[in-house]
């Protein structure tokens, strides 16, 4: 019997957002803290939409480590899989920001980047029952820059294959987290094979697959169920199943973008999670998860931080039917 619908794997941490736009780090003279963390971030959205979740990853013996389990019990996340360590900090990344509210990421303070507790993330300290039970597992690319995160994602993988849980991979390319960037390309390309859900931006499709031709890369992840390409205030286009096609964004006034795609990617496991698989079955049921998703990034998108901003069902509803 499945126990949660989704687990989400991956970093959870401290969001630095430059109070000034459009300045560079050096400049900035002031920081606002909010919880993030692109997995975590996928989970509290889908705990706001009323879907069951878990979270799985690794913080510090720190009061930012614990101040964000304790936002993630407040949203009846089980935390279960939640490690923690005692002889490193939670990560804090520091965000600058355009004036027009997209975040360019400014580097983790005085430490480098191996050296926060999700990078620490253990194998043999995963609760793979409840990974295995999932109807999904949600996980980015930031785990497979390190060495024993990459251990466990790995590990959860291979839990998940046998027992029918779908993967779903968010490429969340950012090369500031990785020691040797040149290397990530054919780590990402390697569980490629195993994930059934793709989503990612234009310029990481163009990264990873060489084209944002989404025919293309459906040829090359022919066990895929789904993939997703999004483009910002541009929308998104898709490839499920035998339905492709592009939805149009919201026109929404934007304070920051930070977590929108997460939001988005919740989004649509919210519908899916609620519909079952035969929803993939009827094209017009697919635009409208789509629909939904993309209503789910507009609302992130009209407020600073990423969880923060993030919308309940009750008014992804009331959005929906003030653009019918």
């Amino acid at each position: 019997m499945k126990s949660k619908q989704v687990v989400c794997m991956g970093e959870l941490l401290i969001d630095c957002l430059a109070d000034q736009l459009g300045k560079p780090v050096e400049e900035v003279t002031s920081w606002t803290e909010y919880p993030g963390g692109a997995p975590a971030n996928v989970a509290c959205a889908l705990a706001k939409l009323g879907t069951s979740v878990a979270f799985v990853g690794a913080v510090g013996a720190d009061p930012e480590g614990n101040a964000l389990v304790k936002l993630l019990q407040d949203f009846q996340i089980d935390v279960s899989g939640v490690q923690v360590e005692s002889d490193c900090s939670t990560r804090k990344v520091y965000v600058v920001r355009t004036e027009s509210g997209e975040p360019i990421f400014g580097g983790f303070g005085d430490k480098v980047n191996h050296q926060f507790a999700d990078a620490r993330l253990r194998a043999d300290r995963l609760p793979l029952d409840t990974i295995a039970a999932a109807d999904f597992l949600v996980i980015g690319t930031i785990a497979l820059a390190y060495r024993d995160s990459r251990n466990a994602v790995q590990s959860a993988i291979s839990h998940c294959l046998p027992n029918q849980t779908q993967i779903a991979l968010d490429v969340n390319w950012r090369p500031m987290f990785w020691s040797y960037p040149e290397g990530a390309r054919p780590m990402i390309q390697g569980i490629l094979p195993t994930v059934s859900w793709l989503k990612m931006s234009t310029a990481e499709a163009e990264w990873l697959f060489g084209t944002e031709d989404l025919d293309l890369i459906a040829m090359d992840l022919p066990t895929a169920k789904g993939i997703i390409l999004t483009q910002g205030d541009q929308g998104c286009y898709y490839h499920i199943g035998p339905h492709q096609g592009h939805i149009p964004a919201f026109p929404v006034s934007v304070q920051d973008t930070t977590g929108a795609g997460d939001a988005f990617l919740a989004g649509f496991l919210h519908q899916l999670c609620q519909g079952g698989p035969q929803i993939l079955e009827d094209a017009n049921a697919v635009k409208g998860m789509l629909r939904y998703a993309t209503a789910v990034g507009a609302l992130t998108t009209m407020q600073p931080g990423a969880i923060a901003a993030q919308p309940t069902a009750e008014r992804v509803a009331e959005f929906l039917a003030l653009h019918s």
